[in-house]
């Protein structure tokens, strides 16, 4: 079974020495992604808005691993204020709605006091 990695093109990637996503067989592995857009190297300072940059993040991320959102099975969240969670919740709606994959939600300090939400997929892509 090969191994495959993803990379963002985010400097923390080549800095910590870690990549976006682990392709194992049909696994895929997100590492926790946070708001910041990688072009910009710019974050917003609203939760929401974080929220959906990660989710976008994430979409890019399966995409170069040849799949989608819609084969996510878990998902992961960690926040540094737990009290924030309910800001998110139509953007996961809007984007995990009819997914519904098992999830789980921590509260935990993060790396850079900007970022507000970090999410974390494991994704299984279904062969067609």
């Amino acid at each position: 079974m090969q191994r495959k990695l993803i990379g963002s093109g985010s400097p923390f990637e080549s800095e910590i020495g870690y990549s976006r996503a682990v392709v194992q067989g049909d696994w895929i592995f997100v590492s926790g992604t946070t708001g910041f857009d990688y072009a910009t190297m710019s974050i917003s300072d609203r939760v929401d808005e974080q929220c959906d940059q990660c989710l976008r993040n994430i979409d890019a991320a399966l995409a170069k691993a040849g799949a989608s959102l819609r084969d996510i099975v878990r998902v992961r969240y960690f926040l540094p204020n737990g009290e924030d969670f309910s800001k998110c919740w139509p953007i996961l709606r809007r984007y995990f709605g009819e997914i519904r994959p098992a999830a789980t939600m921590i509260c935990a300090k993060l790396l850079d006091p900007r970022m507000l939400i970090e999410i974390e997929v494991t994704a299984l892509r279904v062969q067609q």
